[in-house]
């Protein structure tokens, strides 16, 4: 296990450009199986979560080369149908939540599909029947192996349908869209996700063949295709990469200019980190934050406290939750914080209570923080991160505390932030890796 040692209280200053989007990556990298020909992909984080399917989809028989940095090819015209049915892919497939988009590419071309309860993320329950449900609207029959936790699909037959997702889960309508761009007829998507990622998923299927209308909406309508071709996809930056160096900023007193930023997809995360008082200035898709030495929460237009909370795309995204908190501690001005998706999301907040943060947590999924502007700062702590989110969340507060602190576990903050102690130490940090 390897852990950050950080020490607090450094103003960092320079540019930093975001990486490929870790959320794009799982999907983009599950739909190279719905096509025989070669697909190239831009972009790609070199990151834990990444890194094990890229692995787990040449295990299958996918070809992948690198071809740069941040670029594959992949061809997967000799996947291996048998290797679902060992236990090496049971357990590989066990340990990436991502895992469960290659289903709706198995199904849709191969007619049958095998996974093993996923891993992911301990932030509270996080069920799989809006994947299973759509498969099953499209004519698949579902089987689950409660003893060996082992779901059996079978896809052979798929046809299009009119469904109502019972809620708008990201890598469910994914799933879903991935199946339904080879099943014979048209197939009807209501309450879909409609995140930047998926309508990257869709533009990039549509350049393959498919036929996918509303993009971008809650409602998709999809034309099944005979066959997929190859395409090249680039992935868009992460916005939630971008969203944790606003904090990061303000959190030190920093100025940082994040590059490349793709200003018109990030919705309203601009906008609500401005509320938290924080400056930024759009300089052609560049974010520009100037070092502040106070930012003052906003109210509501009663004068009431401001209250963030997580919602369905173009609402604001529940990732960025643990980062607006952590940003509130020193703040001027109180904010609710309200995590509304995940139960387990919001526990980190007792190593900041420890750190000398003013929080109080209401419950699961409220907290309300009560910022210190600066009065009293953090004190650096030894801490575990618990998530991928709430370490990085931790990783800001250790950068802006007095002291030295030590993150532990920090294979999780590696299974979405690549890179981070080097890019964050050419700021100016200083953040040692222990091994």
């Amino acid at each position: 296990m390897s852990s950050f040692r950080v020490k607090g209280g450094l103003k960092l200053k320079g540019e930093i450009t975001p990486q490929g989007a870790k959320n794009e990556a799982l999907q983009i990298l599950c739909a190279v199986l719905l096509t025989p020909e070669k697909i190239t992909i831009n972009k790609i984080p070199n990151i834990r979560d990444v890194n094990k399917l890229i692995d787990l989809l040449s295990d299958m028989g996918v070809k992948v080369d690198k071809t740069g940095p941040e670029s594959y090819t992949f061809k997967a015209d000799q996947v291996d149908l048998k290797y679902l049915d060992t236990e090496d892919f049971l357990q590989k497939a066990s340990a990436l939540r991502g895992s469960v988009m290659i289903l709706g590419p198995l199904l849709a071309r191969f007619g049958t599909g095998r996974l093993s309860k996923p891993g992911g993320d301990k932030i509270g329950r996080r069920r799989m029947d809006t994947h299973f449900t759509g498969f099953q609207k499209l004519g698949a029959e579902f089987h689950y192996d409660n003893k060996r936790e082992i779901y059996h699909i079978d896809g052979k037959n798929l046809k299009g349908a009119y469904m109502l997702l019972d809620e708008a889960s990201v890598t469910g309508t994914a799933n879903i869209v991935m199946a339904a761009v080879l099943a014979e007829g048209k197939t009807t998507i209501y309450n879909a996700a409609c995140e930047p990622y998926l309508q990257q998923l869709c533009e990039m299927l549509n350049r393959m063949g498919a036929k996918i209308t509303g993009i971008g909406s809650n409602l998709l309508n999809i034309e099944g295709v005979k066959s997929l071709k190859g395409t090249e996809h680039t992935l868009l930056p992460d916005m939630i990469e971008i969203g944790s160096f606003i904090g990061l900023a303000a959190m030190t007193q920093s100025e940082i200019t994040i590059k490349d930023a793709q200003i018109h997809r990030l919705g309203i995360i601009p906008d609500t980190f401005r509320r938290m008082g924080i400056n930024l200035e759009f300089r052609g898709d560049d974010i520009y934050i100037p070092a502040q030495k106070h930012y003052i929460i906003d109210t509501f237009i009663d004068g009431s406290i401001l209250t963030i909370a997580d919602a369905i795309w173009p609402g604001f995204t529940p990732d960025l939750l643990s980062i607006v908190l952590v940003t509130a501690t020193q703040a001027k001005g109180t904010v609710l914080v309200h995590q509304k998706m995940f139960e387990s999301r919001l526990f980190f907040v007792d190593k900041l209570i420890d750190m000398g943060a003013q929080i109080i947590l209401c419950d699961p999924h409220r907290a309300t923080v009560i910022g210190l502007d600066r009065k009293y700062p953090l004190r650096g702590i030894r801490m575990t991160s618990p998530d991928i989110r709430a370490g990085v969340a931790l990783l800001i507060a250790a950068l802006s505390a007095e002291g030295t602190s030590v993150i532990d576990n920090i294979e999780q903050i590696d299974r979405g932030y690549q890179y981070i102690d080097q890019r964050l130490n050419a700021l100016g940090a200083d953040i040692v890796r222990i091994d």
